[in-house]
């Protein structure tokens, strides 16, 4: 598949993905780009980091994504018709402290990739919140558990181990304060549009 500057986040990743595979390198989709996936576009980010989880060379990288039309520049890979950009930051996989991080497999049309699971693409917004105060890592965390089922009990232990457990309070707070303010917006439009809640 050619990338065009059309191509959405989910596309570029398959497409991505799929040259990695084909010259046999392992890599797993992490970071803002996985929370975009699971923000449904809500969070945007453009960088693609990709933690490598087997063994590969610099000429390798560069042959599987020189395949579809990215070069090299710098610590990135970037394409001329498409905003995206792909870095490998070094490994390994790790959530905060805990290195027991499984990956899952998302199938597209275009192909299928490794990414985080929802819960440890949640963990790892968190893990930017707990560590650097970063508030919009905390509202993307929230944006991922409104949209999927997450392992709370798992977060709240991880959280837990990382010295955090007024911070996931937050979390939660902040969590079902976005609940209600959706509930009263739903409210809100029934009303306009004559109906009862």
């Amino acid at each position: 598949m050619t990338l065009t500057e059309r191509s959405t986040l989910g596309t570029v990743v398959a497409v991505v993905s799929a040259a990695l595979r084909r010259h046999r390198v392992p890599a797993v989709l992490t970071g803002g780009a996985c929370a975009s996936l699971y923000t449904d576009g809500r969070y945007m980010s453009a960088d693609m980091d990709f933690i490598l989880i087997g063994p590969a060379t610099q000429a390798g990288l560069d042959a599987a994504l020189g395949s579809i039309g990215f070069g090299r520049r710098g610590d990135r890979y970037v394409h001329a018709r498409t905003r995206f950009y792909v870095e490998f930051p070094r490994g390994p996989i790790a959530i905060g402290g805990d290195y027991r991080v499984a990956p899952v497999e998302r199938r597209t049309r275009f192909g299928r990739f490794l990414l985080l699971s929802p819960t440890d693409a949640c963990r790892d917004r968190l893990a930017a919140f707990y560590h650097w105060n970063d508030r919009q890592s905390l509202e993307v965390a929230v944006a991922i558990a409104r949209r999927h089922r997450l392992r709370m009990d798992g977060i709240r232990r991880w959280s837990v181990a990382e010295r955090s457990a007024d911070r996931f309070a937050e979390f939660l707070q902040e969590l079902r304060r976005a609940g209600t303010r959706r509930a009263r917006r739903g409210r809100a439009l029934g009303a306009r549009a004559g109906l009862r809640s």
